[in-house]
């Protein structure tokens, strides 16, 4: 059957939904600003960007990181605290690892240039099958299949396929047809536009048909299977979790700590952060429970470097999400007579002037904003 369904337009059908979609984006097509050039850098940055992440909210951070590394070589001389500051806010952020060390490869191996082969795009750090083909097609407009969540949604329906996308089967079937759909000339334009009816017309929920040019062509769409088609993927189970984060604070400065390899965030600086084992993540935050989490944080951090004894109050309280865990973070401040002379392992001082100037997870921006905020109401 999926051979079939690889194969199932011809020469003149496939004639027509190219004819068909290259009408529709010509006049329907967003102007994106990756899409006003061929310059393969800035077409890989808004690629990598865009994983995980909306159009709408690529945009503004597309064109500051942009602004800062317009050249792989810019890219590549930078460190790498400067490149997560940089795409702070994103998440994913071995993403923004992976951007720098891919560039400092192609400024060694490929003098600067880009490479034009799949293959040699594939070996690149963070660039896989799905990314070299957009970077080829889009820059080089060389043909290339192009299988992401958009297109993955709207190859099914056109086929009307009900089996798993994401199977080994699956992903044969789709990337053939996408292979399929590929022209001789101008198939950056094409891919283009495939991700983009994708994304605004044949939609996961309620898809526009009446508005779609391709309808002629889709499979689901004769059948009425569009809502069902593609198979859902199947949620992983969310696990609730309970954290605290404690801004220690002595004079104008916070003790900030560097996350390490194999934790979350690597490289980035947070203040201190810790699982909470005494109360629940639907827990109220009554004063005894309070209490008892300052006992727990100051077991965990009293040392001979910093003894914050009971100085410990409440400031807020962040939910927010990381992949599968849904994660309670219980923001504390305590503030401490002088600064130690000797910093626990991986630490440091700063003031909020230079926490400006370093990366730092979404919670941990938004825990700093409210410090600042609290002190310029105090002035």
């Amino acid at each position: 059957m999926e051979e079939s369904l690889i194969h199932s337009l011809d020469a003149q059908e496939l004639a027509s939904l190219r004819r068909r979609l290259n009408h529709w984006f010509k006049s329907q097509g967003r102007p994106l600003p990756w899409r006003m050039t061929r310059d393969p850098y800035k077409i890989w940055i808004s690629e990598i960007m865009l994983q995980q992440t909306t159009v709408k909210a690529v945009v503004p951070y597309y064109e500051r990181f942009i602004g800062r590394f317009p050249t792989v070589a810019e890219l590549a001389a930078a460190t790498e605290e400067e490149v997560l500051q940089y795409w702070e806010g994103l998440g994913y952020y071995s993403r923004g690892r992976n951007l720098r060390k891919a560039a400092i490869v192609i400024q060694s191996e490929f003098a600067s240039e880009f490479p034009k082969k799949l293959s040699e795009l594939k070996s690149l750090p963070g660039i896989g099958r799905y990314t070299a083909g957009a970077i080829r097609s889009f820059a080089f407009d060389l043909p290339a299949p192009i299988v992401e969540a958009n297109t993955l949604r709207l190859y099914c329906r056109l086929l009307n396929y009900s089996g798993d996308p994401r199977s080994r089967d699956g992903e044969k079937t789709l990337w053939s047809f996408a292979e399929e759909l590929q022209p001789k000339r101008e198939a950056g334009k094409l891919n283009q536009a495939l991700m983009e009816l994708g994304s605004q017309i044949c939609t996961p929920a309620s898809p526009d048909c009446e508005s779609c040019p391709l309808t002629i062509h889709c499979q689901a769409f004769a059948a009425q299977n569009q809502e069902s088609v593609p198979l859902k993927k199947r949620r992983p189970k969310v696990t609730q979790t309970v954290e605290a984060t404690i801004a220690i604070r002595s004079e104008d400065q916070y003790l900030v700590r560097q996350r390490q390899s194999g934790e979350r965030w690597e490289g980035m600086w947070d203040f201190i952060r810790f699982p909470v084992e005494s109360i629940s993540h639907k827990q109220k935050l009554t004063k005894p429970a309070i209490q008892t989490l300052s006992a727990e944080a100051l077991n965990k951090l009293s040392t001979d470097s910093v003894n914050i004894n009971d100085r410990l109050e409440l400031k807020t309280e962040i939910r927010h999400s990381v992949t599968r865990y849904r994660i309670r973070l219980i923001c504390l401040h305590a503030t401490i007579d002088s600064i130690p002379k000797s910093l626990p392992e991986n630490t440091q001082w700063a003031t909020l002037e230079q926490l400006a100037e370093l990366p730092m997870p979404k919670t941990g921006r938004e825990f700093t904003n409210l410090l600042r905020d609290e002190l310029k109401n105090e002035e």
